[in-house]
């Protein structure tokens, strides 16, 4: 190439992707209307929760690790799950969503179902692993397996090795976000940032299935997040919290089936609670607490308690979300290559913060 080209491939680029963000942008404009009916429904179904589970004395009584001091409903994550899995169908009827998907995306709301019985009855832990798992076989199944990872010094392309780490992820991520939903606002903010960047990544990328989606459940958490926001008047409860989370698991094996994001941009996008969670979990593991059992010593935790707000603690993830994950998510979107050290640098410091907020071991702090 003669270097006096460069700069006009560069513009036929940038005119290329600009061209396509243009279309695509105006198609999902076209969808206003409809996604603004998802947040004024998810405001409306909400308060409808609210309003019934009081009734129902669905409540999230306090105990000892709660970090709530009054009963307060939960179940409230059930409107997003409706609203997601109407928006859903219009699109698999529309022709958007190829059938594969749409049967994968299924899955999602069988853990819904198995967390909004898990809300209502309590299951035993042997019940809700089976089931999980069952569901992570079966998207990667309709999938059709996992895509090649690419670690910087080698490409992971073993089938076998793939669908495994793939199921683990799943049933790993929808747990860990069960984990995080540990105190107001936490959980649906992390949700909003995640789709809020995914979307315009998505359209950068002309995925236009999993773009639309992520359009859906941020309108969706949005409606949510009006109740949800410090100090919360309903909680995701387990039918949320499970259904998100996994949720955010099929649409990050969707864009890598599709090839518009990584694995490593997911993980940096999913930062904040990936690490906490990790890390938590390793630490009450090797301590020899038992790890399995409800606890409140993650770091958030541990930080809403010293600052004595859940407010502060909520407000200083955005930030960290916003200020540095979500240039280092752009950063390994641009340059995939190096997903996975760009992924390593915008994780240390999640780390270090996590040890800092002894995060595994329960602190309590003077009144």
């Amino acid at each position: 190439m003669k270097v006096h080209d460069f700069p006009s491939k560069k513009l036929n680029h940038f005119y290329i992707m600009s061209g396509s963000f243009l279309s695509l942008g105006f198609g999902y404009m076209s969808l206003l209307p409809l996604y603004g009916g998802v947040f004024l429904f998810s405001l409306l179904f909400t308060r409808i929760i609210q309003i019934q589970a009081i009734r129902l004395h669905l409540l999230d009584t306090p105990i000892a690790r709660s970090a709530h001091s009054t009963p307060t409903p939960r179940g409230g994550g059930l409107s997003i799950c409706l609203l997601f899995a109407i928006s859903t169908m219009y699109f698999f009827l529309k022709g958007i969503i190829p059938t594969e998907e749409f049967l994968a995306l299924l899955a999602a709301f069988a853990i819904a179902l198995l967390g909004l019985l898990d809300d209502l009855f309590t299951l035993r832990l042997r019940w809700r692993i089976t089931v999980q798992l069952l569901a992570a076989i079966w998207v990667v199944y309709w999938l059709g397996g996992v895509a090649p990872i690419n670690f910087g010094v080698f490409l992971l392309t073993n089938p076998l090795v793939l669908i495994i780490m793939g199921v683990l992820a799943l049933i790993w991520l929808l747990n860990l976000y069960n984990f995080m939903d540990g105190i107001d606002g936490i959980a649906t903010t992390e949700l909003l940032f995640v789709n809020v960047m995914s979307l315009f990544l998505f359209i950068n990328n002309s995925d236009q299935v999993v773009g639309l989606l992520s359009a859906v459940l941020l309108s969706a958490g949005a409606g949510f997040l009006v109740w949800n926001w410090p100090p919360a008047k309903i909680f995701l409860g387990d039918v949320g919290s499970s259904f998100i989370g996994f949720l955010l698991g099929i649409l990050a094996l969707l864009t890598m089936k599709h090839g518009s994001l990584t694995v490593w941009t997911w993980l940096i996008l999913l930062g904040v609670f990936a690490v906490d969670a990790t890390i938590t979990l390793s630490v009450r593991y090797i301590s020899g607490q038992r790890w399995f059992e409800g606890h409140a010593s993650h770091a958030y935790q541990n930080a809403a308690r010293q600052y004595k707000s859940h407010a502060k603690v909520t407000i200083s993830i955005i930030a960290i979300n916003c200020l540095w994950l979500a240039p280092m998510a752009l950063l390994s979107v641009q340059r995939p290559e190096y997903g996975f050290l760009l992924c390593m640098i915008a994780l240390a410091p999640l780390g270090l913060l996590a040890f800092k907020f002894k995060a595994g071991k329960l602190v309590e702090f003077a009144n």
